[in-house]
């Protein structure tokens, strides 16, 4: 396995169209790690229509308070599509653990920081994600050269933003790609 140049870690990585995996399509991921041993991120940008913050605090028997936040619930990505991660502005960390992404992102993946959203505290902006995206040693580089992904760096709005539809787009503009000159073909010289 060759060595990736670039660790992509804190990056968006934006779903080209034709890239074959119809779970991705139009996707934006944030990449939460990526290093030789692979990477893992959470899809920012498609919101599960069935599941909301308020069945699952119920599910798992979570108090909600009167100030209680309404989070959107996302499908976070195909692995381990039951566990819950919370994404979400720096300024929280969780006593059980908060794995710090960037100065200004972080990730908890523990109960607390739901009880906090319950009770209208916790981290300032959030999105909740069931499932991840992961990626094994060498597989996302291999994704790339096949003009699978495209990356850009992370902006909040794009993270918690509750425009989802428009996210995949945004992340485009970011590069100053306009969404409909993008083909599926990859070019050769």
């Amino acid at each position: 396995m060759t060595a990736h140049a670039t660790d992509l870690t804190g990056q968006l990585l934006i779903a080209m169209p034709g890239m074959g995996d119809p779970r991705f399509d139009h996707s934006v991921v944030y990449l939460c790690a990526h290093s030789d041993e692979g990477a893992m991120g959470l899809i920012v940008n498609k919101p599960t229509p069935d599941v909301r913050f308020a069945d699952l605090l119920e599910q798992l028997s979570i108090p909600i308070g009167d100030d209680a936040r309404d989070i959107r619930v996302h499908y976070g990505g195909p692995v381990e599509s039951g566990r819950g991660f919370v994404l979400h502005s720096g300024d929280y960390e969780s006593g059980n653990g908060t794995m710090r992404v960037t100065d200004r992102v972080a990730l908890t993946a523990t109960l607390d920081v739901l009880e906090d959203l319950a009770q209208g505290d916790g981290p300032e902006r959030s999105l909740l994600a069931l499932g991840y995206s992961g990626w094994g040693p060498g597989q996302l580089e291999d994704e790339f050269q096949r003009n699978g992904w495209l990356t850009c760096d992370a902006r909040d709005d794009i993270l918690f933003g509750r425009a989802n539809e428009h996210k995949w787009t945004a992340a485009l503009k970011v590069l100053g790609i306009d969404p409909l000159l993008l083909s599926a073909e990859g070019g050769r010289a």
